[in-house]
């Protein structure tokens, strides 16, 4: 594959060939249109006031001396004869009178008209242009007014200047390479450099960085360039963070299971205390069963084309949900305060919503004191679950969606959570293009703000 330097430059060689090409043309149209047809005109001219003083009548020698006086004033060369044969005398090169005039530049003679020849001519070894006039006397062509200009060649016109302007073009073309040169090396260090962080990304070092030392589009790539790579950097950390938690979730209820699996095993274990042990072993059995659940969960939320929208009686899931955490409320003797508007209907994938209502249900449960109460109620489409727990610090209040953050890492993994509930429920509301939102005082209880959108009829 050609390198983009290799395909800059031959672009800026085919510029300059066109432009080299464009100046040829312009120069001869300039050559022709300018400087030859200049040329023609003053000899139509000059023709036209000759051919004004002509009586009528026999071309007299004292009008052809008259004639010839012209010669003396102009680069023109005049001349006037009666018969176009009579120039042979007159101009310093042959002349085929047949092809001068013909039967078709006579009968343009005979009417008034002027005839323009132009032709290569040996004896000056250039071009000449020639214009013949006719006098004309009642039809008769009388004899013709012949001017004729070897014209100068292009390169002759340039003479004087040719080497100043070879000079000059040379110097421009010097300047062109240079600035060429550093313009493409501008451009293409930077992205030489961002080729190698590229390399280096892939290869794992998602540290890498490269300097942004411009604002052009240059510059903006380098740094949406760093600007990935931060983000890949904290996705990395992220998974190795969630890899280290999962491992380290897992570890404690698996060294509890193998460790007194084996001290049974061994007969180790007295009858007095194998009860205990069974209720520790499965504790932790289910603790590892909510993790992997809550993991498959995670990795469902990843997929965002699983939500199926459909109208969702909002009142009727809240006492789904209730039901299904009856036996948590009882046993820690909560009450319940439920103030639902029954006829609202959401928008909301209905397993999706019972989850997050899960979530944050067992939430509540878990940090309200024996007796409390958890009030739920909505406005509009906005559902409320507000406990009377302990209450989270507005400094972790910002990072309680996170996962596996916990406010207190000890009392979390004592009674059975993994972390992942409140993030879980975030990502939930977030695919179901809703809103959550937590506001809390320590010591008073912390409420949770569920939104969704209301189901229209289309």
């Amino acid at each position: 594959m050609k390198k983009l330097s290799f395909k800059i430059w031959m672009l800026l060689l085919a510029f300059l060939t066109i432009t080299i090409i464009f100046l040829v043309i312009f120069s001869n149209f300039l050559y022709e249109e300018l400087y030859v047809q200049h040329t023609e005109t003053s000899m139509k001219e000059v023709a036209k006031n000759i051919q004004h003083t002509y009586g009528g009548g026999v071309v007299t020698d004292g009008f052809i001396k008259e004639t010839e006086e012209y010669n003396r004033f102009s680069d023109i060369e005049v001349f006037t004869v009666r018969n176009p044969r009579e120039l042979s005398a007159c101009i310093p090169f042959d002349i085929d009178y047949d092809s001068l005039i013909g039967a078709d530049e006579r009968a343009k003679l005979i009417a008034g008209n002027p005839v323009t020849k132009r032709g290569f001519e040996s004896r000056f070894d250039r071009e000449v242009v020639s214009v013949i006039y006719p006098l004309v006397d009642e039809n008769r062509l009388e004899g013709i007014i012949y001017l004729y200009v070897p014209l100068t060649k292009i390169t002759e016109l340039a003479s004087n200047d040719v080497f100043f302007l070879i000079g000059i073009v040379s110097l421009l073309l010097i300047a062109m390479a240079f600035i060429s040169l550093k313009s493409l090396q501008r451009v293409l260090t930077p992205l030489a450099k961002l080729k190698e962080a590229a390399i280096s990304m892939a290869n794992g070092n998602y540290d890498t960085r490269v300097e942004v030392k411009s604002h052009d589009e240059v510059g903006e790539l380098a740094q949406t360039f760093n600007q990935m790579a931060a983000s890949i950097q904290e996705e990395d950390e992220k998974k190795q963070d969630f890899l280290s938690i999962v491992s380290h979730e897992l570890r404690t209820p698996i060294s509890y299971i193998k460790g007194y699996g084996e001290a049974f095993e061994q007969n180790l274990i007295s009858e007095e205390q194998k009860e205990e042990i069974y209720h520790l072993i499965v504790r932790e059995a289910n603790r590892m069963q909510k993790l992997t659940n809550d993991l498959l969960t995670v990795s469902r939320t990843e997929d965002k084309e699983n939500v199926e929208i459909s109208p969702l009686i909002i009142a009727e899931t809240i006492r789904e949900v209730i039901h299904l955490e009856r036996s948590n409320i009882e046993e820690k003797k909560l009450k319940l305060a439920i103030d639902v508007d029954e006829e609202l209907i959401l928008a909301a994938d209905e397993q999706m919503t019972k989850r997050i209502l899960i979530n944050i249900m067992e939430n509540a449960i878990r940090y309200s004191p024996v007796g409390a109460t958890i009030f739920i109620a909505n406005t509009n489409s906005t559902i409320t679950i507000k406990d009377e727990g302990c209450g989270i610090e507005a400094e972790h209040l910002i990072h309680i969606t996170e996962r596996f953050y916990r406010v207190n890492k000890a009392r979390s993994r004592s009674d059975g959570g993994t972390g992942l509930g409140l993030s879980i429920a975030s990502q939930l509301v977030t695919m179901q293009k809703g809103k959550l939102v937590f506001t809390s005082e320590v010591g008073r209880g912390t409420t949770v703000h569920i939104t969704l959108p209301i189901w229209e009829e289309k």
